[in-house]
């Protein structure tokens, strides 16, 4: 297109094209000030590309990235220096949090919120190692605000579950890949009691065609993982965000509740200097009098 378009548009396609992975991380007004150009140029170039604006321009160039990048790392070249690595690494982690707010809907998300802050009671369900650890992340922070939640590994359990939902229950559903037939047995059966479903996963799969609310994250491929870091912060800023939301919603009592728990875990935590650490045997550590130790 280059070669065809005004000077402006031109602007813009050079800057893409000298750093690509600067793009990933730029807002439209970013954008538009290093191209000294405008925010409506840009969806006009965006377009021309054919896409729908900045935002679906974005998911496509990382993943054409990803795509075309080493099988380290789809930032990282083999000849990188440590220095580089670092740098580069790091770069790719900030862009891919700064891109949730880009992908989340405020209208679906407050939706999400108000269903979990009024559930009698949330089931959550992952599928495969990452979101089960995203499962029981995020039960522990809404049990901690005082909600009745509960996370699920086993299939047969998350399908127990889903048996005793209630209607105003809600089942939350964490999986990158969204097509494990388990999982998405258990968000049927949990429907069909007259729960909510939840689901936290990618745009188009069959989990979130079964979602009553759908939180939708798309991330690049990973070169290593099937299921690689870009999923892993995507799910967690999205599960802090959720879980900061939804103690505003709660109010009061959530914050009485996670007073007691933080004043708890300080004075009998298993951390603190007035417990010391344990052995196997019950017995403790002993100290060594000769070591003055803090």
């Amino acid at each position: 297109m280059r070669a065809h378009v005004p000077a402006t548009r031109r602007a813009i396609l050079d800057s893409i094209l000298e750093d690509p992975d600067r793009v990933l991380e730029e807002s439209f007004e970013q954008l538009a000030e290093r191209s000294r150009s405008s925010v409506p140029t840009i969806m006009r170039t965006c377009r021309d590309l054919g896409f729908a604006g900045l935002r679906e321009f974005k998911l496509a160039l990382a993943q054409a990235l990803a795509l075309g990048g080493s099988p380290l790392h789809r930032r990282v070249n083999i000849e990188d220096s440590a220095a580089q690595v670092v740098d580069k690494i790091a770069r790719s982690a900030a862009a891919t949090v700064a891109g949730v707010r880009n992908q989340l809907d405020l209208r679906t998300l407050g939706a999400a919120v108000q269903a979990i802050a009024a559930a009698p009671h949330i089931d959550i369900v992952g599928a495969g190692n990452t979101s089960w650890f995203m499962a029981t992340d995020l039960q522990a922070r809404l049990f901690r605000l005082g909600l009745s939640a509960a996370a699920w590994a086993d299939y047969h359990l998350q399908q127990v579950a889903a048996g005793a939902q209630k209607p105003g229950g809600v089942v939350i559903a964490i999986t990158h890949v969204g097509g494990m037939p388990s999982l998405l047995d258990a968000v049927d059966i949990a429907r069909a009691q007259g729960a909510r479903a939840i689901a936290i996963t990618r745009p188009g799969t069959p989990l979130a065609e079964r979602a009553d609310i759908l939180l939708a994250l798309s991330v690049p491929d990973d070169a290593v993982m099937h299921v690689g870091i870009d999923a892993y912060l995507v799910h967690l800023t999205l599960i802090e965000i959720l879980t900061v939301l939804v103690a505003q919603r709660v109010g009061k009592p959530a914050v009485k509740r996670l007073r007691g728990v933080r004043e708890a875990l300080q004075r009998h935590g298993i951390d603190t200097r007035t417990h010391p650490l344990q052995s196997w045997d019950g017995g403790g550590v002993k100290r060594d009098a000769n070591v003055d130790r803090p």
